[in-house]
């Protein structure tokens, strides 16, 4: 297996620490897979167990003026490693006024993801910063845990609120109770509601919009009015609000009904699939 790549855009290498930066707030260890075409973070707890998912979809294209991998064989050729999320972000963090940014699989007594950032002296000259992150190399028999989660048909699909209006929202909520409702319909209304034996409070949000081959795949067998509902860990919710730094185009909520709410964030070189179990 060998992989090694480099970023020289500034504006690339921003937007990978960014990512590096959400992962580590959304995940303690995550699966990072190479392939030829993409990098992907996943995370792959048990849904049926409580646990949320999370599938991080990067073209390297975007990203990288060098791009080379070899996996481990010809006819899988994909990497996968194991890793713990804030090593790296923490490595990413030295990338301010960066020259460049290199990245490589190495064995330094123990598997390694090496990363060398060129910086820019006050001479002009550049000196090279090396971090070496300790991983673990996931075997060819694990791989069928750590595909792309495979999305249930929504109830109701809507298009979310600004997420920092969101986040601020729930927030104040979580003071409260540790569970939360979303809601929502057709006709792009979306509720965030907590109810407890002694208060109910609910956050309405109109006019969203829904997404439009959602709405035709379901308006046919359902009232645009009729909420589709899942109550959730409020914690877990907060922690994906609080996590966001990619600036989505557009961020989708997606509703199966009282199963799971998951949430699908794109931006121009970066999608991101974010799943949360419904309390049982």
């Amino acid at each position: 297996m060998k992989f090694r790549a480099k970023i020289v855009d500034a504006a690339c290498l921003n937007q990978f620490t960014r990512v590096s930066n959400m992962i580590a707030k959304l995940a303690k260890t995550c699966t990072l897979r190479i392939s030829p075409n993409k990098l992907n973070f996943i995370l792959s707890d048990k849904l049926a167990s409580g646990g949320v998912s999370m599938w991080c979809e990067l073209e390297q294209e975007n990203f990288f003026s060098e791009f080379q991998m070899e996996g481990v064989s010809a006819e899988n050729n994909e990497i996968y490693l194991e890793l713990t999320s804030e090593n790296l972000s923490r490595a990413l963090k030295t990338t301010q006024n960066a020259r460049s940014l290199k990245i490589k699989l190495t064995n330094k007594h123990f598997p390694c993801l090496t990363i060398s950032v060129e910086l820019l002296s006050v001479s002009s000259s550049s000196r090279i910063v090396t971090h070496d992150i300790p991983i673990t190399i996931i075997p060819r028999r694990l791989w069928k845990d750590l595909q792309e989660p495979s999305v249930p048909d929504s109830d109701v699909s809507i298009y979310l609120p600004v997420l920092k209006t969101m986040r601020s929202v729930v927030e104040k909520m979580k003071n409260i109770s540790n569970h939360l409702i979303i809601e929502a319909n057709l006709n792009g209304d979306l509720n965030l509601k907590i109810e407890t034996e002694l208060v109910c409070i609910t956050t309405h949000f109109k006019d969203l919009g829904n997404p439009s081959l959602a709405s035709e795949n379901t308006s046919q067998n359902r009232n645009p009015e009729e909420m589709a509902e899942v109550q959730i860990d409020i914690k877990k919710l907060l922690q994906f609000l609080a996590g966001q730094q990619v600036n989505p185009t557009k961020a989708i909520c997606n509703i199966v009904n009282n199963r799971i709410v998951h949430f699908d964030l794109l931006h121009e070189d970066v999608s991101l699939q974010y799943f949360i179990p419904a309390l049982s």
